[in-house]
């Protein structure tokens, strides 16, 4: 077994921790697909189901493929648990079901995922938990939206697909003032770039769809953050209501993590490079990406990032047909709403990962009909400014 140790690097983590060992002394990680588990007889079983002995019941909620990456996804986070879901909503999903009662209130970020404003004022609300939606990087309107009810603070840093930053430390400061748990959404720094749990907040969600997998694999999420809160509460949740990671998509992230801080490095560098390249194109009217000193969070990002990221987004002149000429026109990049893969992608979010927002709420998110997101990936940085160059012309 790799005993984990926090003075230990991240690369070293990314490829060591949470691997147990079995009998046959493997070298790389197994995979375990069973269902169930066999006890030594009916007190045994008595034991584990009742608490009093650890171990694998049943791989609902306890699988060591899981386990194994949880492990290794909470030391690389610097939280003391973390939660395997299905997928990155699942694992948003499961945070609040196990975290808010009926009567809660939520402040949440105006620049989140589609689905994820949707989750809150389609869903939740049905249950009695009301949401208020802020700007991002407004903290007095954070401020001014919570309520004696509200349990918690909810964003991502960056958003999708504006790239907008919030302050993590002074949001958590905010909401342990109030008395609420902050919530921050890292899918696309991953801690290679970015730890919000180190900067003060409480729960850390991911879709491991995303740059944890970093090839467009599998489907799944997790959460990560205290014994107390993710070990309890939100681990409750699964083991009651099921909504599981598979122990062969666990895997599959296991050997996406062993190459995490290899690829962001990458996918910054090649993003940036693109960035200074767009704005210089006719046509274009604004370019949203961290790195940028244009950038309106620019300072605050390279306080709190050791990276940018590798999502450009930019607006274009021509509105909704500019936009999907310019995607059309691409030979290269996959033309998909998924992101942190090795290909380049390209999307319209008006139309596609906002798409199901009303006009309205698209216009208080900032998502006009010309902006287009790429999520810049580890092909030739002048192939892919051709790619988009053939569009633009």
């Amino acid at each position: 077994m790799f005993e984990s140790d926090s003075t230990l690097g991240f690369e070293t983590l990314a490829v060591r921790a949470g691997q147990h060992r079995t009998a046959e002394q493997e070298h790389a990680e197994p995979i375990f697909p069973t269902s169930s588990y066999v006890f030594d007889n009916a007190a045994a079983a008595a034991a584990r189901f009742s608490g009093e002995q650890p171990g694998n019941i049943y791989s609902r909620f306890t699988n060591p493929t899981v386990r194994t990456f949880e492990e290794r996804l909470a030391a690389l986070e610097g939280g003391e648990r973390c939660v395997g879901t299905a997928s990155g909503m699942s694992a948003i999903y499961a945070t609040c079901a196990g975290l808010l009662s009926a009567g809660d209130h939520v402040v949440s970020s105006r620049s989140i995922f589609g689905s994820t404003t949707l989750l809150f004022n389609n869903y939740l609300r049905k249950f009695g938990i009301d949401t208020t939606f802020v700007p991002q990087h407004d903290l007095e309107a954070w401020a001014q939206a919570i309520r004696p009810q509200t349990r918690l603070l909810f964003l991502e840093t960056p958003s999708n697909p504006l790239t907008e930053i919030a302050d993590i430390s002074a949001l958590a400061e905010l909401a342990h003032a109030n008395g609420c748990l902050l919530v921050v959404d890292n899918c696309f720094c991953t801690p290679a770039l970015q730890r919000p749990l180190a900067l003060g907040a409480d729960i850390v969600i991911h879709s491991a769809t995303k740059y944890l997998d970093g090839q467009g694999r599998c489907v799944g999420g997790a959460v990560v953050g205290s014994e107390a809160v993710v070990g309890e509460a939100v681990y409750g949740f699964l083991r009651t209501c099921g909504p599981s990671m598979s122990p062969f998509n666990a895997w599959v992230f296991l050997k996406g993590l062993e190459t995490l801080s290899l690829r962001m490095k990458a996918h910054c560098r090649s993003a940036g490079l693109l960035a200074d390249w767009l704005q210089q194109q006719p046509g274009v009217g604004r370019v949203l990406y961290p790195g940028l000193a244009s950038h309106p969070q620019h300072a605050l990002a390279a306080r709190q990032q050791t990276g940018f990221g590798g999502i450009v987004s930019f607006e274009l002149e021509g509105g909704q047909v500019a936009a999907w000429k310019l995607i059309d026109a691409t030979r290269i990049c996959s033309i998909t709403a998924n992101l942190g893969d090795t290909k380049t992608t390209i999307t319209h979010p008006a139309t596609t990962t906002h798409g199901r927002l009303t006009p309205e709420q698209r216009a208080e998110a900032g998502i006009s009909d010309g902006l287009v997101r790429v999520a810049v990936g580890l092909e030739n940085i002048d192939d892919l400014c051709a790619d988009l160059g053939r569009g633009l012309e």
